[in-house]
């Protein structure tokens, strides 16, 4: 089985030690994405929608870069600081994923690298 690493401009640089995403054979595996803006590698300013978007956006430009997309993830992970963000986060993840609706779990973490209120990472098949 064939597995390269994934890099796209388009999404934020790795913050440590690993790769945007892995391709192993049809399965694409997304590290996750916390709210960074692509272009500062700032985390973007609002509240959890506005992250929530900006998170799904990064992931949405990894998964184009190799070779599938959002309509075709089978799993999310998401991580919040606070689970009272449950609903709001909720609310822009389903405008996002539209009728698809991945396989996910839902974790409430005490702390998320540079502060951010949000991570997804995410499994999906190519196209």
């Amino acid at each position: 089985m064939n597995v390269t690493a994934t890099h796209t401009e388009d999404a934020p640089k790795a913050v440590g030690p690993y790769s945007q995403a892995i391709v192993a054979g049809d399965l694409v595996f997304c590290s996750g994405q916390i709210p960074l803006d692509p272009r500062t590698g700032q985390v973007v300013e609002g509240d959890i929608a506005v992250q929530t978007r900006r998170v799904l956006d990064s992931l949405a430009a990894v998964l184009a870069e190799a070779g599938s997309d959002l309509s075709h993830v089978v799993r999310t992970s998401v991580f919040l600081t606070d689970l009272n963000d449950f609903n709001a986060m909720n609310e822009a993840y389903a405008l996002r994923f539209g009728q698809h609706r991945p396989a996910r779990s839902t974790i409430e973490v005490g702390k998320l690298p540079r502060g951010a209120k949000i991570e997804i990472d995410c499994i999906a098949v190519k196209r």
